[in-house]
């Protein structure tokens, strides 16, 4: 029961937070200088076509006008048209989100298990040359810019080996995938078509790669210094003294005590992620989420970036919930 109004009381919180975020998104967007409608009418247009283009989209009304109709909208689950395309946003943003989730969500599995392997294993040889090697590496991987790393991978794997597909696209144009969940590893694999389930993971590869890569140095970091605590505290020491064998030292102890503080600061590379993939989908074509709002972002097309702040805002705090239930159950110290 306590867990359950733990749950209501942080979605409860959800409501405030977003009309915050809508409030500032809709009167920052607006403040600054353009007009989108001029990119979508034709240069012959005269005064009064602008104004009827304004009309259509209500961009004529006052301010406090607009957003009451908007928020209007979006209680009754209406997110809007576009202005440059003139399509629902929401039906953009069913096709979009589950790209840009299938990509961060195999990133970030892939850099959890790097970051936990290799800050462990580095934590155990603190001092030597292998837990140099692992601090320089996520050092150099932190500091590596994401749209280079993606072309440099490119240039590697696809140009000179050949080993990755050409950078666009989620799967072969050989195969015909009907949508089911949107994930297309998910949809190949229910469909029972393992060659496309084997190009979508193809396809993939580097996308997934490049985004681990950047992710991991800063979850390795934390680990290691998880790990330390955990080998320097007295009841690990006590545990060491009594004889356990190094394998209950390493999953009842320290792999256990390690991820305790994982959690929290996985939700906040998570939701990251999911801001931050845009040059990542830009440099390889993907469809997803962040170049869809960094299109809507060069047109000043409106509802695509209000909508894409909810989303961006809604997922942040629906991760960091996951986060603290997870830690409660880590931890029996912590209370929900």
């Amino acid at each position: 029961m306590r867990l359950t109004r733990y749950i209501v009381r942080r979605l409860l919180l959800l409501i405030p937070v977003l009309i915050g975020v809508s409030v500032l998104t809709f009167v920052l967007i607006r403040v600054l200088p353009g007009d989108p409608v001029l990119l979508i009418v034709p240069e012959t247009a005269t005064e009064a076509d602008i104004q009827q283009a304004r009309e259509r989209f209500g961009l004529d009304r006052p301010l406090a006008a607009q957003y009451l109709a908007y928020l209007g909208d979006v209680l009754r689950g209406d997110l809007g048209r576009s202005i440059t395309t003139n399509t629902p946003v929401a039906e953009q943003l069913t096709r979009r989100v589950p790209l840009t989730l299938e990509l961060i969500v195999y990133a970030m599995g892939l850099a959890l298990v790097i970051a936990v392997v290799g800050g462990i294993y580095a934590a155990r040889r603190a001092g030597r040359p292998s837990d140099h090697t692992a601090r320089v590496a996520a050092l150099a991987g932190n500091s590596l810019p994401e749209f280079w790393l993606g072309l440099v991978l490119v240039l590697i794997f696809y140009q000179a080996l050949g080993w990755a597909p050409p950078p666009a696209g989620r799967i072969s144009p050989l195969f015909s995938v009907p949508p089911i969940t949107g994930f297309i590893t998910v949809d190949t694999l229910l469909q029972g078509d393992l060659p496309a389930s084997f190009s979508a993971l193809h396809h993939l590869m580097l996308p997934v790669l490049t985004l681990a890569i950047v992710i991991t140095a800063p979850l390795l970091r934390s680990v290691r210094a998880s790990a330390l605590e955990v080998i320097d505290s007295d009841s690990y020491r006590c545990a060491e003294s009594h004889g356990l064998k190094d394998r209950v030292l390493l999953f009842a102890y320290l792999f256990r005590l390690t991820l305790i503080r994982l959690p929290t600061l996985a939700a906040l590379v998570f939701g990251n992620l999911l801001g931050g993939s845009v040059l990542v989908e830009y440099v390889f074509s993907w469809q997803g989420l962040g170049q869809w709002a960094l299109r809507g972002l060069l047109l000043r097309d409106y509802p695509v970036i209000q909508a894409y702040v909810l989303v961006v805002a809604t997922f942040y705090v629906l991760v960091f919930l996951i986060a603290d239930l997870l830690q409660a159950a880590l931890d029996p110290r912590v209370e929900v």
